[in-house]
């Protein structure tokens, strides 16, 4: 369940950085700022220029902060699934004191105990997240603390990253002002905060399609069980469209955005507009239908690669389907098009809250969603892979703001504006099957 606080959210992606601050009170989550600004230093979702992606972090942060009338001092961070590592862990300790009640200790000894492993020097432990203990015999337990026992067992799932990104992130948030008080794998919070408990049981497909790359991740037996990241997205059928109608990127966006869709039979041939062609003094008529086989060929590509990683797991047979969140997923015909590729069930995923109903914004709203479930237990093994001592008496991110003045005269939408918003709701089919696969066993 939630805890009460005030938790803030950074999804740093290719097209831009979005900054999130939400209060909850009984476990309700209220956005009071929004930053949204244009990235620079990020090529496919890869920090390649450390002081321009400082600057862009600075611009979001500071737009959320003249919204919501607080100082931000530390941030929740997405971790994007790039060479994303999931292995399985396992550890046993003795109860040590002499009352034989699970302490706190306890939970962070056993929890070191499951990490006795060889890490390559190129890449760190991102996360271990506690899936049950076991007491003397007893299993399924989620918080040992408080009970009597001699031995204490824990199973859980440790995530492995590069350092390079890793390393990147964290310097760029630092030398932006603020402290990381959380490092979330982005793709771990979009199946934990935009499924629900059956999609996460049974198993589903999630497709977070960028303006820079496109991951799929899979969640079965509420665990996430494969990421696999496409380094193609929304960006990439921008430029598509620059170069086939030899326009300018700018002019390539405003076309996507007003006239596409990728779905070409749900178009008109008929149906035209005037476009800007390089090295012509008049535009060029072009007709919507041959503006969405242009959408299509790339959204197509896309698709056909993660079907093909999908495939080699049997992950396309899980009876949850296909969900699709991200801003180049919010492209009209989307649905439709993935719908045809994959053959399962697809449906777009829009997140509910006021002022932030586009798909651009699920990242960040789940990046603060999953850093407010996380739990007390999460925390003592957090504790045990970083070496820091915890105080579970207040949330995490308790101290993450502190109170400025508020800027009235401030509109968030002057900076930077979102690209495409969904033209209509696209029409979900259902469909069931079985599935099967040695990875989901």
């Amino acid at each position: 369940m939630a805890k009460a606080g005030m938790y803030v959210g950074l999804d740093i992606g290719t097209t831009s950085i979005k900054v999130v601050v939400a209060e909850y009170i009984d476990s309700q989550m209220n956005i009071i700022g929004v930053g949204n600004a244009k990235s620079e230093g990020i090529n496919r979702g890869i920090i390649v220029d450390i002081d321009k992606t400082v600057q862009a972090i600075q611009r979001a942060v500071k737009q959320a902060e003249e919204k919501a009338g607080i100082q931000i001092k530390s941030v929740s961070v997405g971790l994007p699934a790039n060479l994303l590592e999931v292995e399985t862990c396992q550890g046993m300790i003795a109860v040590n004191n002499e009352s034989k009640e699970i302490m706190d200790e306890d939970v962070r000894n056993v929890a070191s105990a499951a990490m006795v492993r060889s890490v390559p020097p190129e890449r760190q432990i991102v996360a271990l997240l506690p899936q049950e203990f076991t007491v003397d015999g007893f299993e399924g337990i989620k918080d040992p603390r408080g009970m009597i026992g001699v031995r204490l067992e824990m199973f859980g799932l440790v995530f492995t990253g590069p350092k390079t990104i890793i390393h990147n992130i964290t310097k760029c948030v630092e030398k932006a002002g603020l402290s990381v008080a959380e490092t979330v794998i982005t793709s771990l919070a979009l199946t934990e905060s935009t499924l629900s408990d059956g999609e996460k049981d049974f198993g589903t497909i999630v497709i977070d399609m960028g303006g820079g790359q496109t991951t799929t991740a899979v969640m079965h037996d509420k665990q996430l069980k494969f990421t696999h990241v496409d380094q193609e997205g929304g960006e990439f059928v921008t430029k598509d469209i620059s170069i086939v109608l030899n326009t300018s990127f700018n002019n390539a966006e405003a076309l996507k955005i007003n006239y596409g869709d990728a779905y070409p039979s749900r178009t008109s041939a008929d149906e035209d507009f005037p476009v800007d062609v390089i090295g012509k003094t008049e535009p060029v008529k072009v007709d919507e239908r041959y503006l969405a086989e242009i959408i299509e060929a790339r959204l197509e590509q896309i698709f056909r690669k993660a079907k093909e990683s999908l495939a080699e797991i049997e992950a396309l047979d899980l009876p949850g389907g296909v969900v699709l969140t991200g801003g180049a997923a919010s492209l009209p015909g989307v649905v439709d098009l993935a719908e045809d590729i994959f053959g399962t069930t697809v449906k777009l995923h829009v997140p509910n809250q006021m002022g932030l109903r586009n798909p651009v914004f699920t990242n960040v709203i789940s990046i603060v969603n999953y850093s407010a479930e996380l739990s007390d237990v999460y925390h003592l093994a957090k504790s045990a892979v970083t070496g820091e001592k915890v105080s579970l008496s207040s949330s995490p991110q308790t101290n993450a703001v502190s109170t400025a003045p508020v800027y009235d005269d401030y509109e968030a939408s002057n900076d930077y504006e979102e690209e495409t918003k969904p033209k209509n709701e696209e029409k979900v089919t259902g469909k069931i099957k079985d599935f099967f696969s040695n990875i989901f066993d």
